[in-house]
């Protein structure tokens, strides 16, 4: 089966051709065509995602991307031979989730093909299946981190799993860039902040600052990072400005170390709760290095098999909402029988 896929959620436009084979729990997917553009240095200048550029770069990046994949893919740009169109519904910005969508249907149209709705989280949650024929044991525990979501889920199957755990405020990845913002790095701040917490990290020395871990014994699954960023604030504060590059680092490891740790604790707490035999990751912050040497600790400790997506599909990307359509496809094969299904952005969509 061959599927072509779009995702516009947020600041990447995407579009990826993949043909997928097999059954779960071990289907097959290989990539024919992909293309991807960031808009990271666009948004740069409001240190966040402006929405109406968003979508304005959506609007002018779809067409182009499009051909680009089906040329490196072989296909016919005029009329490809494809089963399907999946494209990203929610949740994300809903003025560039809409481009997406329209463009999906509008393709649906001309080469009368089904349009599959896709989660985003979905996304996210079925990526660590890309190049992996060992099949996931349940029950199975799932840690999402991105810059818009931090969730932990309970997968029992492929079927039926449940967010278990969500922040109450900031999303791990949000506060890394509200931080880095604090300390003057460039955006996206989340890889600055690592780089520089790798680099005192590797030297060794006893950490200068600590700042809390929020809700790290709170009995229940839930996140807040909220609270850290404003400890990092007050901290700033009292320190003698302009800061110094070491400080800077040092107050970047400080940070990196209280975030990832209750990332690591909540998840230790779910996987000895749920009985995981299995722990994914996924999402933006899943390429953070710390959190991955944690994390397979973590794993070795408790006896679970770890599975991280390839970095390339950490980030958002086309792929991963390919990978997440034939999933539900194999579900729900009544999803082809429809040339086109209503669908409707939702920037607050949940798994």
């Amino acid at each position: 089966m061959k599927i072509l896929a779009i995702e516009t959620s947020c600041d990447e436009t995407a579009i990826a051709l993949l043909e997928c084979t097999g059954s779960l729990p071990t289907p097959d997917f290989k990539v024919l065509g992909n293309s991807l553009f960031s808009q990271a240095s666009l948004h740069a200048h409001y240190g966040g995602v402006y929405p109406a550029l968003a979508k304005r770069e959506h609007l002018k990046n779809l067409p182009i991307l499009l051909e680009k994949t089906l040329v490196e893919a072989g296909e016919n740009v005029d009329a490809p031979k494809i089963d399907c169109i999946a494209v990203t519904r929610g949740p994300g910005l809903e003025p560039a989730l809409w481009t997406g969508i329209v463009f999906a249907e509008e393709l649906g149209k001309k080469w009368q093909k089904p349009v599959v709705p896709v989660n985003h989280m979905e996304g996210h949650l079925f990526a660590p299946l890309f190049e992996n024929a060992v099949p996931i044991e349940f029950p199975a525990v799932s840690l999402l981190v991105s810059g818009g979501h931090t969730e932990l889920v309970h997968l029992e199957s492929f079927e039926k799993y449940t967010v278990v755990g969500h922040t109450l405020d900031d999303a791990v990845g949000e506060a890394f860039d509200k931080v880095a913002r604090l300390l003057g790095l460039p955006y996206p701040g989340g890889p600055e902040i690592s780089r520089l917490a790798e680099a005192e990290r590797s030297k060794n020395t006893k950490p200068e600052f600590l700042f809390p871990r929020p809700m790290l014994h709170s009995h229940d699954f839930n996140f807040s990072y909220s609270g850290l960023k404003t400890a990092v604030l007050y901290t700033i504060k009292k320190l003698e400005e302009p800061l110094s590059e070491e400080t800077k680092s040092k107050l970047a490891l400080a940070f990196e170390d209280a975030a990832i740790d209750v990332l690591v604790e909540k998840t230790r707490q779910a996987l000895e709760q749920f009985g995981a035999k299995t722990l994914l990751v996924g999402g933006g912050v899943a390429a953070n290095k710390h959190l991955k040497k944690k994390l397979t600790e973590l794993a070795d400790a408790s006896g679970v098999v770890l599975r991280f997506p390839p970095m390339s599909l950490t980030t958002d990307n086309a792929v991963m909402i390919g990978i997440a359509a034939y999933v539900e496809i194999l579900k729900d094969p009544s999803l082809l029988t429809m040339t086109t299904i209503p669908m409707k952005a939702d920037g607050n969509l949940s798994l």
